[in-house]
């Protein structure tokens, strides 16, 4: 059974090939360009929309589609951008310009550092059905950025436990502590099953 993931992330699809021990295929390697609108107003609904989205379009029916949905959530701000964290800066925003505006508006509010955290939701659809698994990252975010690891928001989160960003600390410090890595723990037991 194939395993296709359900993004053009580039960095979340580098991701998940470092933390599967099988081939993963990105979705725009079959499909190509698939326009998916993401209006679920929680991780868990959006990781959802695309992964049946994608799964619908495949001849495969074999497959097993896995899609994640994340981001980060600023309590301090309301909880943004929550769900809003790949477009935070407006629709088509990089990954610079989102990181910024999330800069920007921590300073605005008069502090240094706040608690966050990073929550990812992975969605899995296959012919047996539907799961979806969550993980977390505890942490503060800066109102400065620090070290070119990573991508996202990592230059300005600092995970508990560190003193360092993680756009700091290498990619091995990272995966043992990340959301994504957390919840696809949660996933991979469901692949496996899902695979025989």
């Amino acid at each position: 059974m194939k395993i296709i993931l359900a993004t053009n992330n580039k960095g979340k699809l580098r991701e998940f090939r470092k933390m599967c021990n099988t081939e993963v295929i990105a979705f725009s390697e079959i499909l190509g360009d698939v326009e998916i609108v993401e209006d679920a107003d929680t991780f868990k609904g959006n990781a959802l929309i695309k992964a049946r989205a994608i799964y619908e379009k495949l001849e495969d029916k074999d497959a097993i589609v896995v899609s994640d949905d994340s981001g980060i959530s600023v309590p301090l701000l309301g909880g943004t951008p929550g769900v809003y964290s790949a477009r935070y800066a407006g629709e088509g925003a990089s990954d610079k310009e989102n990181l910024y505006k999330l800069v920007n508006t921590v300073k605005e509010a008069g502090v240094e550092r706040t608690p966050a955290y990073y929550t990812a939701a992975i969605a899995i659809v296959s012919k047996f059905g539907e799961y979806v698994v969550h993980g977390w990252m505890h942490g503060d975010v800066l109102a400065t950025t620090r070290g070119e690891n990573g991508f996202g928001y990592d230059p300005m989160f600092v995970p508990s436990g560190f003193e360092q960003t993680l756009g700091e600390l290498d990619d091995e410090v990272k995966k043992s502590i990340s959301h994504r890595s957390k919840a696809l723990e949660l996933a991979k037991p469901i692949i496996k099953m899902l695979q025989r």
